[in-house]
């Protein structure tokens, strides 16, 4: 299936040189110079990742992000300047997936939307999310996962919080809670994480994981400046140390709601 990504760019220039780049990489491309035609493309069209300039003339490219996350989860790469460095990291906190920086090489701008895509789990199946191999811990008939007071709802790629509330999650989010979940109680280095999500090949300088591991924790932890869920483990990696309850299914939960009503 051909994807369809949003450009939102008010320099004409860099709009038809980005457009060319994903027309030949074999996206279908829209683009939009202002947030009210880019509004227009989200409400009306089927997005799968947008590009999204943080110096948009008069409208300001991280309030696009919030506007956008608000009501999508559609994936989004931020194109920065190079000494954008403090956008780049409120923007990711935002919920932006990952980002370009100006200059940027066309190979570059193709391998992040690619690594975009397959992190989001619609490079292979789109709009569906990834499948995950049941574990001890996890069934893969369960309808719901608790852990520390949260509820995870794998086929509904949905997150509940300790007040029951919805949570704010990208399916980038989700993603790499349901590999903590898969995988409880077991260290994950970096590079057996950036594996199992589907990113291309990284450098110890790549950021990329511990920013998103940052953005889950402030979604899942009680306190994200002292993680207790997702532990950093020096040297090694990440681990998941919440425990995981045992699952009961709709039905499950009917028989033994019948048997301790025949019990009395």
């Amino acid at each position: 299936m051909q994807h369809r990504i949003l450009i939102i760019e008010d320099e004409s220039g860099v709009r038809t040189l980005l457009a060319d780049v994903f027309k030949a990489g074999g996206y279908d491309v829209c683009a939009a110079a202002t947030w009210g035609e880019a509004k227009v493309f989200l409400q009306n069209e089927k997005i799968d990742l947008v590009t999204l300039d943080l110096k948009l003339g008069p409208d300001n490219g991280l309030d696009i992000a919030r506007r956008i996350r608000e009501t999508s989860q559609v994936a989004i790469i931020m194109v920065t300047g190079s000494d954008d460095v403090v956008d780049r990291v409120v923007g990711l906190e935002l919920g932006a997936d990952d980002y370009i920086v100006k200059p940027f090489h066309v190979r570059e701008v193709l391998a992040r939307v690619r690594a975009v895509l397959r992190r989001t789990g619609l490079e292979q199946e789109p709009r569906t999310p990834h499948e995950v191999k049941p574990t001890e811990t996890r069934k893969s008939e369960a309808d719901e996962i608790h852990f520390d007071g949260l509820v995870a709802v794998p086929k509904r790629f949905e997150l509940f919080d300790r007040s029951g509330e919805l949570c704010n999650t990208t399916s980038g989010d989700f993603k790499l809670l349901s590999i903590f979940l898969d995988n409880p109680k077991r260290v994950l280095s970096r590079d057996r994480l950036m594996d199992l999500i589907g990113g291309t090949s990284w450098s110890p300088l790549d950021r990329t994981i511990d920013n998103q591991v940052a953005r889950l924790r402030k979604k899942i932890e009680r306190n994200p400046a002292e993680p207790r869920i997702i532990k950093t483990i020096r040297g090694a990696g990440y681990s998941f140390t919440a425990d995981i309850l045992p699952v009961q299914s709709d039905d499950s939960r009917s028989k033994a709601a019948n048997l301790r009503a025949n019990s009395f």
